[in-house]
């Protein structure tokens, strides 16, 4: 009987192959898939916001946006499209000798950008076509309020908060590979997903969605007087506390995902699996 999903040994195996062939994209590619993550990011952050903004109870609008926030993953995963968060795994490759450290960096650095731009352009064309003016501009006003929020976490904060982001996505991400089907991809996607979103922490692909989105929002006053706005909640919407947000999120993204999934898993499965067998080995002879 066929396998429908691989074993942890085999996973970190696959992990590093995919790695090796997104190393060797050329950068056009790069850039047109990267742009393609990003979009589908934004387009499940999007749609999470309008299925649970108006519900007051924190909990259950949680739980609502986190059911339908992975859409954004699973395009990307079976669709196909470059997101930077889950290829901060490719840091086995690295190790394992197989990708080289310019062509890792050159996907990390024309992902990470194409990223930017697949969500500016979702965020400008849901701007464009009213698609903030739902619920009497109650969704502008939540797109104002997310983006403040963010705009005024601090670097420690946003660090750490980070870390248990992608750890989630990189988990995701990781056990997808490991299934062998579409359905079983789905739900391996699904629910650490919806834990990240539930949790709320910060994931630096869907935040420049939330912050480009929040800053056209900021263009309509409507936006604004609808959720009552003062002052100082709005200057946490612009290109610098943007800026101010993401590094610290993409830093403990890498570190949430390169490290505490990707090599923590590589040392277990595969670096220290090697040298036990290897002293089993000669315990043996």
């Amino acid at each position: 009987m066929e396998k429908r999903m691989l074993i942890p040994n085999d996973i970190v195996d696959e992990v590093i192959a995919v790695g090796i062939k997104k190393s060797k994209l050329s950068t056009l590619q790069l850039i047109i898939l990267g742009i393609i993550g990003g979009a589908f990011i934004a387009l499940g952050g999007y749609s999470a916001a309008v299925a649970s903004h108006a519900i007051e109870n924190y909990g259950l609008a949680k739980l609502v946006a986190g059911t339908v926030f992975p859409v954004g993953l699973m395009m990307i995963v079976i669709g196909g499209g470059e997101l930077f968060t889950s290829n901060t795994m490719m840091v086995i490759s690295l190790l394992e000798g197989k990708a080289k450290l310019k062509n890792v960096l050159k996907n990390w650095f024309y992902v990470y950008f194409a990223n930017f731009i697949g969500s500016i352009l979702i965020a400008y064309l849901i701007y464009a076509s009213g698609g903030l003016d739902v619920n009497g501009g109650k969704l502008g006003a939540y797109a104002l309020k997310v983006a403040s929020y963010k705009g005024g976490l601090t670097f420690y904060k946003a660090f750490t908060s980070g870390i248990l982001c992608n750890i989630l996505v990189c988990i995701a991400a990781w056990m997808a590979y490991g299934a062998k089907d579409i359905i079983h991809k789905i739900f391996a996607i699904w629910f650490p997903i919806m834990a990240f979103i539930v949790g709320g922490y910060e994931h630096c692909i869907a935040n420049m969605y939330y912050f480009s989105i929040g800053m056209f929002a900021k263009l309509n006053p409507a936006y604004a007087e609808a959720g009552h706005f003062t002052a100082e909640k709005l200057s946490h919407v612009g290109i610098g506390p943007m800026i101010a947000n993401l590094i610290p999120v993409t830093l403990g993204n890498f570190v949430g995902g390169g490290v505490f999934v990707a090599i923590l898993y590589y040392l277990s499965f595969k670096k220290f699996a090697v040298i036990a067998t290897v002293k089993e080995n000669d315990v043996n002879m």
